[in-house]
């Protein structure tokens, strides 16, 4: 995804991404190969949102991160450079054919001392974890119908003050109906009503490219 929201005037979201430092010509690379590769999926995080997942990953000084979803690297980078020193990021996918040129990007943006990657379906990854050390920063950009069954298994996982990102969380607009209620949007609407009813987290919808919602776990 190229743009920083579908809602915005083209206009208007061209400057958000062209104003979302710090500017990285690898990434930009990256954007381009993928759509060379994949032109007909719209899987990756924009610009501007890598930013913000970035400087996230900074301010809440994170050292143990993991990412639900990685498809060819790009949000991935954003967190791994957001990091603290020492720092590690976790990252789980089905596809070993999307990851494969996320991997060659790792290496080249050198992250690989930072990322270490996971095959197969996310939950039963999770599951199979540690209850200890706790993460200090998730992101979550795995299959939509999982998204309430991601978040359980995160929540549990993560430190007091932790924070989860979970992108997609708007619908294109269609959770609060701008335009038709359809399947997916219906599988959103009811994850951001159970966070929503939520007592153990606090949580905020940033309305950054499809809706990026922020969850921190209480202490």
């Amino acid at each position: 995804m190229t743009r920083a929201s579908a809602f915005l005037d083209p206009r208007l979201s061209e400057y958000l991404v062209a104003h979302a430092q710090p500017r990285d010509p690898l990434l930009a690379e990256l954007v381009a190969e993928t759509h060379r590769l994949y032109p007909e999926l719209d899987l990756q995080v924009s610009p501007d949102e890598g930013a913000l997942l970035r400087m996230l990953v900074r301010l809440c000084g994170a050292r143990r991160a993991i990412e639900l979803g990685t498809f060819t690297g790009y949000s991935s980078i954003c967190v791994a450079q957001g990091l603290a020193p020492g720092g590690r990021l976790l990252c789980c996918d089905v596809s070993a054919k999307w990851t494969a040129v996320a991997r060659r990007y790792w290496e080249l943006a050198g992250l690989t001392d930072r990322i270490e990657l996971h095959l197969g379906p996310a939950l039963r990854i999770v599951a199979g974890l540690p209850a200890e050390p706790r993460f200090d920063f998730a992101f979550v950009d795995a299959e939509k119908t999982e998204y309430i069954d991601y978040y359980e298994a995160l929540v549990s996982r993560m430190a007091p003050g932790g924070l989860i990102a979970v992108d997609n969380t708007l619908g294109h607009g269609k959770v609060a109906g701008v335009g038709e209620l359809d399947p997916r949007a219906r599988l959103m609407r009811a994850f951001n009503d159970h966070v929503l009813a939520d007592p153990r987290t606090q949580s905020v919808i940033v309305p950054i490219a499809d809706g990026l919602t922020l969850v921190t776990v209480n202490g």
